[in-house]
């Protein structure tokens, strides 16, 4: 027991100031859906963590470069889309507001579901995941409590971020995430670089 209570602190701590946290905080101020970023975070959190317990220590080595890299790219990419607005905003209101209601539940879902997938493979909390789960006798029990600290950090920004939503227009908050995802491009790629 005491394993399972030291795995969800160690990756809790670790997903608080991460970029998945601030993400589904994001999302969920654009799309005003709390509810399905959190569901589609929290299966994609199974997705990753049930990779992390699969593959233990072959996840851990991978080389940083190519994962690096990869998250660099990524950033890049999500922090253009943003900026340049997205599928979804065709959907704006005349004032240039997103409407919430021309998201369905599905799409929301989906959406949240794919990014923090993509932003979770190879991060730390995976790394520490597979870590853990490779030296226990207990590697299911090592992902469910992964798993549900992750989904207690999703529930915190999901739901912070709904009153995010609530004070600011959603093309403000979409332009500051995509600096905010350039600005993490940047980093992953000094990362690389140095």
């Amino acid at each position: 027991m005491s394993e399972v209570i030291a795995v969800f602190v160690a990756v809790f701590l670790a997903e608080l100031p991460d970029k998945t946290m601030l993400a589904t905080l994001l999302m969920t101020a654009r799309t005003r859906r709390p509810v399905h970023v959190w569901v589609g975070a929290v299966l994609a959190f199974g997705v990753q963590v049930t990779l992390a317990v699969a593959a233990g220590s072959l996840i851990k080595r991978l080389p940083e470069t190519v994962v690096g890299i990869a998250v660099a790219v990524m950033f890049a990419v999500g922090g253009i889309a943003m900026l340049r607005g997205s599928a979804v905003d065709e959907e704006a209101s005349p004032d240039g507001e997103q409407s919430a209601a021309a998201l369905t539940a599905r799409r929301v879902v989906g959406m949240a579901f794919g990014a923090i997938l993509l932003a979770e493979l190879g991060d730390l909390t995976q790394l520490t995941t597979a870590g853990m789960a490779a030296r226990s006798d207990h590697a299911l029990a090592v992902g469910f409590a992964a798993w549900l600290a992750l989904a207690a950090v999703a529930g915190l920004a999901a739901f912070g971020g709904q009153a995010l939503g609530a004070r600011l227009p959603t093309r403000l908050i979409q332009r500051a995430a995509g600096v905010v995802f350039l600005a993490l491009a940047v980093v992953a790629a000094i990362t690389v670089i140095v």
